[in-house]
């Protein structure tokens, strides 16, 4: 099959080594960072909080956070060109869905006569909301949202990238406290270009299960 986006795909992988050496510019990074604001979630509710690692201050942070666990994914911190920390908002509120909804009316997209009706769609966040105001399960699912999002994003660059389940979300959660401001971070995004040298897993060809195993059209 010949599309960009099947090429796009085909050619994503996860970046083993970087090249320290080379950073994203300026002008590719404005892209990411757009392509981020305006990924898609469930009831527009955006319950997230993107952390761009990028000064070696803050690599030195991102590299501290994998002292006790999840060591393989240590070296990215420094080498990779930036780092995104995508995180979750455990505990998204009626009031902060209001900001989302305004933000809604503003723009155009939804008609002032519409805004109480609109708030209605809150009902899907109380849904997954427990007894004590948690429904960081419902908002960690839409921070993945943005992440496959992140990633064809990069593709389409050319840049590399690796997204990493194995942070320590606890570590990250205190050394970038500050930045976070109550968002809880469990999966982040390494992202430059890579080593080819080195990076045992660039060009590889791509495995993936049959067609027929994955998708049923009825």
């Amino acid at each position: 099959m010949s599309h960009q986006i099947i090429s796009d795909l085909h050619t994503r992988y996860t970046a083993k080594k970087y090249d320290s050496n080379k950073r994203i510019s300026a002008e590719d990074m404005a892209i990411i960072t757009e392509a981020l604001r305006l990924s898609a979630s469930s009831i527009n509710s955006q319950p997230w909080k993107f952390v761009i690692v990028e000064s070696d201050e803050a690599k030195q942070r991102l590299h501290d956070t994998f002292a006790n666990k999840h060591q393989f994914n240590q070296l990215h911190a420094k080498e990779a060109s930036h780092t995104v920390l995508l995180a979750y908002d455990p505990a998204f509120t009626k009031d902060k869905f209001v900001k989302r909804v305004d933000a809604e009316v503003a723009s155009g997209h939804l008609p002032e006569s519409m805004r109480d009706s609109f708030m209605g769609a809150y009902a899907f966040a109380e849904a997954n909301t427990d007894e004590q105001g948690n429904n960081g399960s419902w908002t960690k699912a839409q921070v993945y949202l943005a992440l496959g999002n992140l990633l064809h994003t990069l593709a389409r660059l050319g840049i590399a990238s690796t997204p990493m389940e194995g942070v320590d979300a606890d570590l990250i959660g205190e050394l970038f406290s500050k930045e976070l401001d109550g968002h809880i971070c469990e999966v982040a995004v390494a992202m430059g270009y890579t080593d080819k040298e080195q990076d045992w897993n660039y060009g590889l060809p791509k495995a993936r299960l049959p067609k027929e195993d994955v998708v049923e059209v009825v």
